[in-house]
């Protein structure tokens, strides 16, 4: 049996929880992001759009009808929204990152070329106390529109000078990312869908200047579908969106099931919560205690409880 098959429930979910429960089901959804407020904003790339669920009140809502593609969303260290505008599923992708103020509603471009050349795709972001963001820059959609010759990792300082920190040969193709409580390590998903394409979650240590080093594997999926999103609890536990029950082409396998894997920062997975639904994208933590995990995938939003609070840099202590 495969091990990912013999993972037991994760024992970091609330005792007595029945599983994820679906709140909202709509298309291909990515990118949760939980507001202090609790408000859940997540985005639908399919419709090209950014919705809105009001957790006090079930509805959803459309917050954004034209989001440039946006896949990965992220509430700063002072809560305002930073969206990463990509483009998969159709035309319109702005391929940039944004920060909106959800206040005034304004928008705030923070980048949207490197050397001179647009983006790739942006798809992920983490977010740093003293105001530096960290995100991702893979394509997985149309290459022929690649303007750079690289897939990369890129740091925004609060000056808004913009540096690539990570690329090849050191990854493949960066997908998710996120910080440790400490943010002193930055994590990221490197998922590149090719034959003996990469399935891993690395390590980095983080200096105070954002700069990445002692690169380390955490996890190894393959040859399964890899990492996609994630997040981590208050005491650095990993929860990664993984796997597929139904593999898209030859380069995947179902042997890792869909769902929410829980991973220590030394790499043990420590148990799973199935998610039904294909295609997994990511996972946030929210609630008024940081509690609950907010799940995108495929055409649902699926929400659990967690015994372990999560952290997130707009909540800290």
């Amino acid at each position: 049996m495969s091990r990912w098959r013999a993972v037991p429930k994760a024992e970091t979910l609330e005792r007595g929880s029945g599983g994820a429960e679906p709140v909202v089901g709509v298309a291909f959804l990515e990118g949760p992001a939980a507001h202090a407020d609790g408000r859940v904003f997540f985005s639908d790339i399919w419709n090209n759009r950014i919705l809105c669920l009001d957790a006090s009140t079930g509805q959803t809502t459309v917050y954004r009808e034209d989001s440039g593609r946006t896949n990965g969303n992220l509430f700063d260290a002072q809560g305002r929204l930073i969206s990463c505008e990509g483009s998969e599923f159709g035309p319109g992708g702005r391929r940039r990152m944004v920060r909106t103020d959800l206040a005034t509603g304004k928008v705030t471009v923070l980048t949207e070329r490197y050397e001179g050349r647009r983006y790739n795709a942006p798809n992920d972001v983490a977010a740093r106390a003293n105001g530096q963001l960290f995100f991702t820059d893979p394509c997985y959609g149309d290459r022929t529109q690649m303007e750079l010759t690289h897939e990369s990792v890129y740091r925004v300082d609060p000056s808004g000078e913009v540096t690539r920190v990570l690329t090849q040969p050191a990854i493949q193709r960066p997908n998710g990312i996120a910080l440790s409580p400490d943010e002193r390590t930055l994590y990221v998903v490197d998922s590149c869908p090719i034959a003996g394409g990469n399935r891993k979650i690395w390590a980095f240590d983080l200096n105070d200047e954002g700069e990445p080093s002692g690169q380390r594997l955490i996890i190894d999926f393959a040859p399964g579908r890899g990492g996609d999103g994630m997040a981590v609890d208050v005491e650095g536990n990993l929860y990664i969106a993984a796997g597929i029950a139904h593999p898209r082409h030859g380069h995947e396998t179902n042997e890792v099931p869909p769902g929410i894997y829980v991973v220590s920062p030394r790499g043990d997975l420590r148990g799973c919560l199935p998610i039904v639904e294909d295609v997994i994208t990511n996972v946030t933590f929210g609630g008024p205690d940081c509690r609950t995990l907010y799940i995108t995938a495929g055409k649902t939003l699926f929400t659990a409880r967690n015994e372990i609070p999560g952290w997130l840099v707009h909540r800290r202590s």
